[in-house]
């Protein structure tokens, strides 16, 4: 600007001199402007103090902003709790609609479907004639009414008349009654009676569809009443365990399983007498004891498939396939579904000792199926699976046989163990006093009950081990013992406590081979305080497992 006005002053300077000078006055010229100096604004102290104030607040609110970012994880308990709510809605809604009763055959909608459509098309066609008739009439009036179009031109002049004659429809009513009916009249009829007549069809459908009342469905599974009953909970946290917490694949598992249920009858077949197998079955699968942790423990014996009078066709599997869901169904109905920190599956036990070969391709086909089966229809009922006394050839079996089970957590529960490690592998799992003594157990009834607390102790090779059980007064002592892998020597004495009394032999030293009873139970009636001495004598080059139990029983009490 300063350079602008210097400009102009400049200019104003030479025009001034070249015009000639008519007067004596004096021509003052104006002296050019200074430029003026470019300096920065100078900021008042109220913006100073505003922008340190905002420099303070800007570290606050990137904090803020910190904060708001963070994500809120939730625990697996909340996520487990939200998908079972979800999947509980989605159950009640299944319910409400009767979803898990079976729908009717396909071809049976198909026929509805097709019958549906006549009634449509004649009612189409009704709609045609009326309107065909209605033409019919238009034009015959319009014949009639020529005449007369003269007299009803003057009626068009007036605004009103003309605006009220296609709104009434008492003048056109009236036409009708004495014959005379306008053609705007019948226009009018026409577009007023034909979408009343089209809407009205879907509108009775629908009412129809609401009039039908519709109940919820009763449905049980495993004797429990879906959200009915507070056990139903665990029951439904299985089946979302099995799909990953995805509840609408839980639904479709339930109701798949509903449905099989209601196809092989199995409420009725809880109730079935069991028939001439069953004591042939029964040493095949039974449930025995629990494991460490309060679970019910089945055993399955794989070798007692080569019974050929038992397993010789398929009438004869299904027999079996059908008692093992009778008794799978038993043992679900015993358990305690009460809360979900309950003890509510199963350790499933497998000796495949003996068990048939590769080559029977039908019974192990057989097999798989029936694993599938329990699988898909008692889900997450299995805590662990140990496969005991598994064979150099069932490793390559076992990699087409883990391939049905679908649940990765399922897999992680197999345990597999060859001959020399079943019964280490057992007792990991489960007490020895709660393991049959034909899986290298002590439970068995005499005399000994099967709640004594079993202890192990291990026997160096070339070395000798005593065991000593005490009696403090007159008693009966009673004790189990047992040497995995025997191949040992046994005695027992007792050793009274009083000076000047005798050692009495209880048991002289024998040898325990592998074909003689695998259990060794004794007793010794105790007439004064002393111990009972047992002696394991092991002369082989390998460590032994010694697994033994004892009870007191008082005099008074004998």
């Amino acid at each position: 600007m300063a350079q602008e006005e210097a400009q102009k002053s400049a200019d104003v300077v030479v025009v001034s001199a070249e015009k000639p000078m008519t007067d004596d006055k004096e021509v003052t010229v104006p002296a050019p402007v200074p430029e003026k100096e470019v300096t920065p604004p100078v900021a008042s102290e109220e913006k100073v103090a505003a922008e340190a104030e905002a420099e303070k607040s800007a570290p606050v609110k990137e904090e803020e902003t910190v904060v708001a970012e963070k994500v809120v994880v939730p625990t697996p308990e909340e996520l487990e709790k939200k998908a079972l709510e979800e999947f509980k809605e989605l159950v009640r809604e299944a319910l409400n609609k009767r979803e898990f009763t079976a729908p009717p055959p396909p071809p049976v909608k198909e026929e509805k479907a097709e019958e549906k459509k006549p009634a449509e098309e004649s009612k189409e066609e009704d709609k045609t004639d009326e309107k065909k008739e209605e033409e019919k009439q238009e034009e015959a009036v319009k014949t009639e009414e020529k005449p007369s179009e003269p007299a009803a031109a003057p009626a068009e002049t007036k605004p009103e008349e003309k605006e009220a004659v296609p709104v009434t429809t008492e003048k056109a009513t009236g036409a009708e009654e004495d014959g005379t009916k306008t053609v705007e009249a019948i226009e009018e009829s026409i577009v007023s009676v034909t979408p009343q007549e089209s809407a009205a069809a879907p509108e009775e459908t629908t009412v129809v569809a609401e009039a039908e009342p519709v109940e919820p469905e009763e449905v049980s599974i495993y004797g429990v009443p879906l959200l009915q009953d507070e056990r139903s909970d665990v029951i439904l946290l299985k089946f979302l365990r099995a799909r990953d917490f995805k509840a609408k694949e839980a639904l479709t598992m339930l109701k798949n399983t509903v449905q099989w249920r209601k196809e092989n009858k199995i409420d009725e077949l809880i109730e079935a007498e069991a028939g001439e197998e069953a004591s042939e079955f029964e040493k095949m699968v039974f449930a025995h004891g629990v494991d460490k942790e309060g679970h019910v423990v089945i055993y399955s014996s794989y070798g007692e498939f080569q019974n050929k009078e038992l397993f010789s066709d398929k009438e004869k599997l299904n027999k079996f396939l059908n008692w093992r869901i009778q008794l799978q169904e038993k043992c679900v109905r015993a358990l305690d579904f009460s809360s979900p920190d309950a003890k509510s599956s199963f350790v499933f036990v497998s000796d495949f000792r003996n068990a048939p070969g590769l080559g029977k391709r039908a019974l192990w086909q057989f097999i798989r199926r029936a694993v599938k089966q329990f699988e898909d229809n008692y889900p997450e009922f299995a805590t662990r699976e140990l496969f005991i006394n598994v064979p150099w050839w069932y490793i390559p079996y076992y990699k087409t046989f883990g391939s049905i089970i679908t649940s990765p957590k399922t897999r992680s529960k197999m345990v597999l163990a060859g001959p020399s490690k079943s019964a280490d592998t057992i007792f990991k799992y489960i007490s020895p006093e709660q393991v049959p003594v034909k899986y290298g157990g002590l439970s068995k009834d005499i005399p000994l009950t099967n709640g004594d607390t079993v202890t192990e102790a291990i026997v160096k090779p070339a070395a000798k081990y005593t065991i000593e059980l005490p009696a403090s007064e007159a008693c009966t002592l009673s004790w189990e013992l047992r040497v995995l892998g025997a191949d040992v020597s046994y005695g027992a004495q007792f050793e009274p406590t009083t000076e000047g009394s005798y050692v009495v032999i209880v048991s002289k030293n024998r040898k325990i081979g592998l074909t003689d009873e695998p259990v060794i139970t004794d007793s010794f009636k105790v007439g004064e305080p002393g111990k009972i001495v047992i002696t394991i004598d092991n002369q082989t080059s390998k460590k032994k497992k010694v697994l033994y139990r004892f009870k007191t029983q008082p005099k008074s009490d004998i």
